[in-house]
């Protein structure tokens, strides 16, 4: 466990902290530090699980899930939050199951340059989350008008935009507070 402030271990910890632990356990059976850090604030940690997985595991999502791990990737790097990086790369590069391809996809947006490895919708989804986590109070109707013109639907728009919301909050909490992956198990995926 790593990071700024103090974390409790699950052997340290109370009754509502041990639920809010069972809540957050991955499928690997640990509690990532992400999710940790909230130990001294168990609601904190039940919203943040909850926020999560509506977000980026919810059945009801259309967009492709290597899609959305890349975003939840190139939102990380924006925002040179090397936690949620590692993770969310390591989720990306596994469901796009094509190194080349994905060595391609890396090697663009950590150039800042989607353009390299994208286009049509998906490169507009990026060109969306860089100006979003940039530049926020820049952003026109104009914005999601070009997704709709290349075929997104507002459903996907809306869970593009929380994916993109999501991991400035999730970035801004990590660096914040100092959080590594120490301990962590990295990706979800086995």
């Amino acid at each position: 466990m790593s990071a700024w402030i103090r974390m409790i271990s699950d052997a340290d910890a109370d009754h509502e902290l041990l639920s809010a632990l069972e809540l957050a356990r991955t499928p690997h059976g640990t509690v990532d530090n992400v999710m940790r850090v909230h130990s001294l604030r168990p609601g904190t940690m039940r919203a943040h699980v909850a926020l999560y997985r509506a977000v980026l595991h919810d059945p009801s999502s259309t967009l492709p899930t290597w899609l959305q791990e890349t975003i939840s990737s190139y939102v990380s790097i924006l925002n040179r939050c090397p936690y949620s990086l590692a993770n969310h790369w390591a989720n990306a590069r596994y469901l796009i199951d094509d190194e080349q391809r994905s060595t391609a996809i890396e090697k663009a947006l950590k150039d800042d340059a989607p353009e390299a490895a994208f286009e049509g919708s998906e490169l507009e989804l990026l060109r969306y989350a860089r100006k979003l986590t940039l530049t926020p109070a820049d952003m026109t109707p104009d914005d999601v008008a070009r997704l709709r013109t290349l075929g997104l639907d507002d459903g996907e728009i809306l869970e593009a935009n929380q994916i993109i919301a999501y991991f400035n909050y999730v970035n801004r909490l990590l660096n914040g507070l100092g959080v590594t992956t120490d301990g962590d198990t990295v990706g979800y995926y086995k």
